[in-house]
């Protein structure tokens, strides 16, 4: 049995065997050392001394648990099942592995996130190119593209966001170690296999998305080891297609989920979920993560998203009926998997029978969208008959103990359900029977599993027995058991009746899955249809709880927002206390300089504008009073401060980063959000690199920007940068005391109200006040205003932050040596403490 299981593990040597015996799935050796501190089970051995080897076990029953953990953690489970009758082998019983389930194709329900797509991605160099193909299995969707550069597949492999990446054994390696920093995927190399083909998915391409497909599918069927008649045919797309949002910019505006804690709740996705389905849900986290770029597509959804804000009884009608509709799209992959049960075809008959009502609906709208998705709404009533004549509305989980199909679908059925019925009616009024005429009012008739049924008398009843009148069959201490002919040949006839009624039951079962799979095509065209409705539906219902309004895409490049608001943050505070702003771009005046207080609102003024942007073009209304907007083909952010240690860059690092790949790939017709430009280093280095990128945005790139700043002197550039305009987010000083205001105005800030901000975070009144002495010796100091050909990188007089004299103080000299750019934030931390230290033994501490 050990050699069989070190061949079979041999061939999967990257996956955990569950290797099946009797009850359980055990594994050993290494897998079991590291199973069991995964799953924290049991460690045993097998054997004795240094021969015993290492071994744990998972009850089969439960394994879909145990095996969910482990390809949640990132690895691959390959399960190897006995395949031969243990009765019928000679020898050790046949065992080969009937599926290998790894993070991007699990089916499981335990295994798959119900609102959130399951993709597996495949990346294949050809032609000076990349080809990168999308799958999920669980779905059967099927995309493919042609990118130019590795940058342009990581973006869209973070639009995707796999659990798994497949790619030519030659570039594992190098797409692991991507994947490992950016992605948080399983990266896995394989030998292509030309033989591999699946017309259906690839009949509609061209040469070389096919083998990106190919190799995505050889490595779907190799895991999967069976047919995948759900998988569609693969589209091909360009991602010029849709507005390109890179995964800093997408994790900055939170579009699907938080920063802080990687949530829905707080999201964008959060404040517009009023789906009724999963698939809806699906569908609607996909456009707000891939806006469209066509004008026509936008403005379609919107039209469609009107006609529900319009018709409100319609619009609840629909929400109604769309309750009522299980996960069409899973259930059909599924049924393609094999792994449905009578409950799951239950649903799917619940579902058909929506949709002639829903259909109704929609043509109710009167819109030609509506009415194009009706027409692709096909009700399937042949499918939904079938499941109503065959699956009983109270059937088990299980599709191996019977009581599944409903009486009057199968005439043979029908039969043996008789005869276990008669025959348990007999054996009732057996026991009734025989009580009477022996009078042994103890006398019962029973049944086990090792003999059968019998007439059970207890031990001071046995003299009132006939002589005879049984035939004995088993002694217990307090009482003997019986026979008679009649009732063995009643045992046989329902025993035969239950064995042949539970295989002719799993067969017919088989039969109607088989019978569904004809349907599966239609029934995916179905989902598209439901999911559209139902993301659509969604948009009107948000728009009518929290007034938003149709945005209006114009030809030339401006954006006009008139009472704009940020639709989550408006959300978290009190109705009517959020500040509405305006928001005006046009040529002559493309960015936006924006200054004033800290806290005082500048980085929510400027993710507004760009969630507004993203769902508008996603389909839905917008929170304003107003709204006419250009199409973009980019958005670039670069808000707030983070550093990512397990790369070694600081805050500085990842600013420059994240500023580098606007500054790079913006195009005329892009959006910029920079906020906060060069905080990480020394104030006239980050000055001058500030200034020299707002020069380069607007000289050389013409992308709409909004630019939010401390450093007051670039407020100045606004005489010689025509397209640049100051505004500032005001604040009232009274007394000491400062107000937020969070209105956006025109002009500049005349300071930014740093150490008030600190007065409200409550920092130690000594330090405010050392603080404010500071400011104003900074402030008493001469300035010099920076202009287009003088970045401001000159020297000035060094404020005395420490109480000694630079030219004798360590720390000092120290200070004035170091690069803060290349210091990671706990390298920092360690010198602020040296220093520390150092002051306190010259005596100044």
């Amino acid at each position: 049995m050990m050699k069989q299981y070190e061949s079979i593990k041999q061939e999967h040597q990257d996956a955990f065997l569950f290797f099946r015996l009797g009850d359980f799935y055990e594994l050993f050796h290494d897998d079991a050392e590291l199973a069991a501190r995964e799953l924290e089970i049991t460690l045993t051995k097998r054997g004795k001394g240094e021969e015993a080897i290492p071994m744990c076990g998972v009850p089969h029953h439960s394994s879909e648990h145990y095996i969910a953990q482990l390809v949640e953690k990132g690895y691959k489970v390959a399960v190897c099942e006995q395949t031969e009758d243990p009765q019928a082998a000679k020898g050790v019983v046949r065992r080969e592995v009937v599926q290998v389930i790894t993070p991007g194709t699990v089916m499981s329900e335990k295994g798959v996130a119900e609102a959130a797509n399951q993709y597996i991605c495949a990346v294949l160099p050809l032609q000076g190119a990349y080809f990168l193909s999308a799958a999920d299995l669980t779905t059967g969707e099927f995309h493919v593209t042609r990118l130019q550069t590795r940058a342009e597949v990581l973006e869209e492999l973070s639009a995707f966001a796999p659990k798994e990446i497949i790619t030519v054994k030659e570039e594992q390696e190098q797409w692991q170690t991507e994947a490992d920093t950016r992605l948080s995927a399983l990266v896995s190399g394989i030998e292509p296999d030309a033989a591999v083909q699946d017309g259906t998915v690839t009949a509609s391409l061209n040469e070389a998305e096919a083998r990106s497909c190919q190799l995505l599918l050889q490595y779907l069927h190799e895991t999967a080891k069976r047919q995948l008649d759900h998988l569609q045919p693969a589209v091909s797309y360009e991602a010029a297609h849709f507005l390109s949002i890179d995964q800093d910019s997408r994790r900055n505006l939170e579009l699907t989920k938080t920063l802080r804690d990687r949530k829905k709740q707080g999201s964008l996705l959060a404040v517009l979920d009023y789906t009724r389905t999963a698939m809806g849900g699906r569908m609607l986290k996909r456009w707000l993560e891939r806006p469209v770029l066509h004008r026509a597509e936008a403005e379609a959804r919107h039209a469609l998203t009107d006609a529900f804000v319009t018709l409100f009884m319609e619009r609840l009608e629909v929400q109604e009926l769309l309750k009522g509709v299980y996960d069409l799209e899973r259930l059909s992959g599924r049924v393609s998997f094999g792994n449905v049960n009578g409950r799951d075809l239950l649903q799917l008959k619940h579902s058909l029978q929506q949709l002639p009502a829903l259909k109704e609906r929609l043509r109710s709208l009167q819109t030609d969208a509506a009415d194009e998705i009706a027409e692709s709404m096909e009700t399937q009533d042949d499918l939904a008959s079938l499941l109503e004549a065959s699956i009983k509305e109270d059937c088990p989980p299980s599709i191996t103990e019977g009581n599944i199909i409903k009486d009057g679908y199968h005439a043979q059925l029908d039969e043996y359900r008789d005869a276990m019925k008669n025959g348990r009616s007999w054996i009732a009024s057996l026991e009734k029977q025989e009580k009477e005429e022996t009078g042994i009012k103890s006398l019962k008739v029973g049944f086990n599993k090792v003999f059968g049924y019998y007439i059970e008398v207890s031990r001071p009843n046995l003299k009132y027995l006939p002589e005879g009148r049984y035939e004995r069959k088993q002694t217990l201490t307090n009482a003997e058991r019986f026979i008679t002919p009649e009732l063995k040949e009643k045992e046989r006839v329902i025993l035969e009746a239950e064995d042949q009624s539970g295989r002719l039951e799993y067969e017919l079962f088989l039969a109607v899955r088989e019978d569904v799979k004809r349907y599966i095509p239609q029934l995916q065209k179905a989902a598209a249809a439901v999911s559209t409705v139902d993301v659509l539906q969604s948009f009107a219902e948000a728009a009518e709880q929290h007034q938003y309004v149709r945005p209006v895409f114009t030809e030339h490049r401006a954006v006009k927002l008139r009472s704009s608001r940020h639709p989550v943050v408006e959300r978290t505070i009190a109705a009517g206390a959020y500040i509405e702003n305006d928001i005006d771009l046009h040529p002559d005046r493309n960015m936006l300089l924006i200054t004033g207080p800290n806290m005082a609102g500048k980085s929510t003024y400027m993710r507004q504008l760009a969630l507004i942007v993203v769902m508008a073009q996603a389909g839905s209304f917008v929170p304003a009073a107003e709204a006419e907007l250009p199409l973009f083909d980019h958005i670039f952010t670069r808000i707030g401060a983070a550093d990512d240690l397990s790369q070694g860059q600081s805050t500085f690092m990842v600013e420059m980063v994240e500023t580098k790949h606007a500054v790079t790939r913006a195009t005329p017709n892009s959006l910029i959000l920079l906020d906060e430009i060069g905080r990480g280093t020394s104030t006239y280095d980050g000055m001058a690199l500030a200034q020299a990128v707002v020069e380069y945005i607007h000289g050389r790139i013409g992308a709409m920007t909004l630019f939010s700043t401390h450093y007051h002197e670039l407020t100045k550039l606004d005489h010689v940068l025509e397209g640049l305009v100051n505004v500032h987010v005001s604040a009232h000083e009274e007394n000491g005391s400062l107000t937020f205001l969070h209105k956006v105005v025109e002009g500049a800030a005349d300071k930014s109200y740093g150490i008030h901000a600190a007065r409200l975070a409550e920092l130690p009144e000594e330090l405010l006040v050392r603080a404010s002495a500071i400011l104003d010796g900074l402030e008493k100091q001469p300035k010099k205003s920076p202009s287009a050909d003088d970045a401001p990188h000159q020297e000035a007089e060094q404020l005395t932050l420490f109480p000694v004299e630079g030219e004798t103080s360590p720390a000092m000299k120290e200070l004035k040596e170091i690069d803060p750019a290349h210091l990671t934030p706990m390298e920092a931390l360690q010198l602020i403490d040296r220093w520390k230290q150092t002051l306190k033994e010259e005596g100044h501490g």
